[in-house]
């Protein structure tokens, strides 16, 4: 890739219709948008007809993060409404929890404030303001444990352009925005490719003779978080925290050793294999942070086909499936599934790339 490709070369005009708010039940039964890179073929399917799509001995990698429902709504001391991302928090001590989070309106928010969240379940006192909506803060419970209550009454974190009226289904929400695997606590927003997966599902894709395997990356809020570069080439990435175990670097080298490909469900579970990668096409295990930033002209060394969703325009979501597809060729097939009204982003339909 040439050092001036703007971030804007990225771009795409979507309907707003088109931005699924809520997720297609059963899971499995969203559309599956399937194109072979070689022939540049394309088909419509569902997510359901992956273990047919698939061949026998091919490897599927899942990121197991779990979300945490660390989103709060709240009151401000004048009555208007405030609500909290919770980035991070500390051991509890005497004082609370000490952390970050994003709290918005922002801009009416001073040191010192304190914020009673879900009825009062929670309060947030605001320590020091770090710029673009983010602050230190300190978070209290009355009722126990921080990290206990925020499991009972915190909500999924949902993107921003997922909008729920102030009576939401807390509950429904927080069960639909996690993926059945999940089982490492750690993420601030959902593999979004991995939420299409059901039990039975995975289940014909082992019947089938595919080989499964998981990654952690916790997502963090580099993934939503706005390209503020004009050129592609000057953006850096956040750090999010992965871990490659052992079982999965073996699965790896068993399916190159009989030919198989590898098969990442998502741009986690992808950027978490190249960053472990080898140039044998392998990957070593471990753990770490990775700041590993995917776009055209930079090369896949381990991932053979990639399941993801459709990402927003100007992402670096949709540059690295631009990379594995072409620059030209993504624009062209987003074009397509909007002529196809597929559904976009978080809980919206699946892309398969052969």
């Amino acid at each position: 890739m040439t050092r001036g490709v703007r971030v804007s070369e990225f771009d795409f005009a979507l309907p707003p219709e088109l931005i699924a708010s809520c997720s297609v039940e059963p899971r499995d039964q969203a559309r599956m948008f399937v194109h072979h890179r070689a022939s540049r073929a394309s088909r419509d399917l569902v997510v359901a007809d992956l273990p047919e799509v698939l061949e026998p001995g091919d490897l599927l990698v899942l990121n197991d993060t779990r979300v945490r429902p660390w989103r709060l709504r709240g009151q401000r001391a004048t009555g208007g409404g405030v609500e909290c991302l919770l980035l991070r928090l500390d051991g509890q001590d005497d004082a609370g929890c000490h952390g970050e989070g994003f709290v918005k309106p922002s801009k009416k928010l001073c040191v010192g404030d304190r914020l009673g969240m879900e009825d009062g379940s929670v309060e947030l006192e605001l320590l020091e303001a770090l710029g673009g909506g983010r602050w230190r803060l300190l978070v209290n419970s009355s009722l126990g444990d921080v990290m206990q209550v925020l499991e009972k009454c915190g909500r999924a974190p949902l993107p921003p352009y997922i909008d729920r009226p102030r009576d939401e289904d807390v509950a429904g929400d927080r069960a639909r925005y996690q993926t059945v695997f999940a089982r490492e606590p750690g993420a601030v927003a959902a593999p979004t490719a991995g939420l299409h997966f059901t039990e039975d599902l995975l289940q014909c894709l082992v019947q089938r003779g595919i080989e499964i395997a998981y990654v952690t990356l916790h997502v963090g809020e580099g993934t939503f978080a706005p390209m503020r570069v004009e050129i592609v080439t000057d953006h850096r990435m956040h750090e999010e925290v992965y871990t490659l175990p052992d079982a999965t670097a073996d699965a790896v080298a068993r399916a190159r050793a009989r030919g198989s490909r590898v098969v990442a469900v998502g741009t986690t579970s992808c950027r978490t294999l190249e960053t472990c990668a080898t140039d044998e096409r392998t990957v070593v295990a471990g753990s770490g942070a990775s700041d590993l930033f995917l776009y055209p002209g930079r090369n896949f060394r381990v991932v053979d086909a990639l399941l993801t969703n459709f990402h927003l325009p100007q992402s670096t979501l949709i540059m690295l499936v631009a990379a594995f597809v072409g620059h030209k060729e993504i624009l062209e097939l987003y074009r397509q599934a909007i002529d196809q009204r597929y559904r976009f982003f978080s809980f919206g339909d699946a892309m398969l790339l052969l």
